[in-house]
């Protein structure tokens, strides 16, 4: 019902959320006994919702926000499982983050799948909300054993890409780039 500071782009914004409503009314109760001595220091919108059989997720902020906001970002893409592909029914997860050309800051995190959205979403809000970077997600430690994870869990494996990406070790073009490559320098392969 209000807007809340959103510290991933800086300003105020709409993120109607009831975690975040419920802390604030927790602090405003907490200021009117206490005294005023908490302060809510604003959100990054962490949202998760089933849709039939799929998990979507999301944290800090989407590409389009960024772009609106003039906020110089890189995405990257990874396709990872919920748990150890050897393990009887991994089930695949799809993960986009955006992160900071000049020092990888993490600044968003979608995630599609079936199993261990939630759990992973966690771990990059905690990482944004914190302002950490793509190099705290390859430094990440999680609960690993086949049913519940990799030993290349999707989320440090995130972080591993997006530290290719930045220090050029790999070149990556999004989708929506490929009709403003000249046809007789590239070759696409599906």
């Amino acid at each position: 019902a209000v807007e809340v500071f959103n510290p991933v782009i800086g300003k105020y914004s709409l993120i109607p959320l009831a975690g975040p409503a419920n802390k604030q009314a927790r602090i405003v109760a907490d200021n009117i006994l206490e005294g005023n001595i908490y302060k809510y220091t604003g959100t990054i919108g962490t949202s998760i919702a089933k849709v039939f059989d799929i998990t979507v997720a999301a944290t800090g902020a989407s590409s389009k926000l960024l772009d609106r906001e003039n906020i110089a970002h890189l995405s990257s893409f990874t396709h990872g499982n919920s748990h150890a592909g050897y393990y009887p029914n991994a089930l695949p997860l799809s993960i986009k983050i955006n992160f900071s050309p000049v020092d990888g800051k993490l600044l968003g995190a979608q995630i599609v799948g079936f199993d261990g959205v939630d759990k992973r979403i966690d771990l990059f809000a905690q990482v944004i909300k914190k302002g950490g970077t793509i190099y705290d997600l390859m430094e990440i430690e999680h609960a690993y054993a086949p049913p519940y994870s990799s030993a290349k869990d999707p989320v440090n494996m995130v972080g591993f890409v997006a530290d290719n990406i930045l220090k050029n070790k790999v070149k990556v073009i999004q989708w929506r780039e490929l009709d403003k490559l000249s046809k007789d320098e590239i070759s696409v392969i599906d």
